[in-house]
């Protein structure tokens, strides 16, 4: 499986992990306009260890939304959700969404 990404959000395939399981499926929220990017349908849990975040997909299929991305179809698997950074002068910083 490949990565995909919506806006700063990417996922990474991964075949491990640990963490604690999260009572809500909300990936990141936007710094600037606060929307959320979260899955709104299919079966799945969100887990945090060490700061990381970990999305199991348990149906064929869950559905990332955020409202200004299109919504797109995270295949069943284990990802580990990132947040991108890009480099300015000055240093490293995340992207805003």
């Amino acid at each position: 499986m490949q990565p995909i990404r919506q806006g700063d959000v990417i996922l990474i395939p991964v075949q491990l992990f640990e963490g604690q399981k999260l009572p809500h499926l909300t990936l990141a929220e936007g710094e600037v306009t606060g929307h959320k990017h979260r899955i709104i349908e299919g079966q799945a849990e969100l887990y945090e260890k060490n700061g990381t975040l970990y999305l199991r997909v348990f149906s064929s299929a869950a559905v990332l939304a955020h409202d200004e991305h299109q919504a797109i179809s995270i295949p069943q698997g284990t990802w580990m959700v990132r947040i991108q950074r890009e480099y300015e002068p000055q240093g490293w910083r995340y992207l805003a969404d």
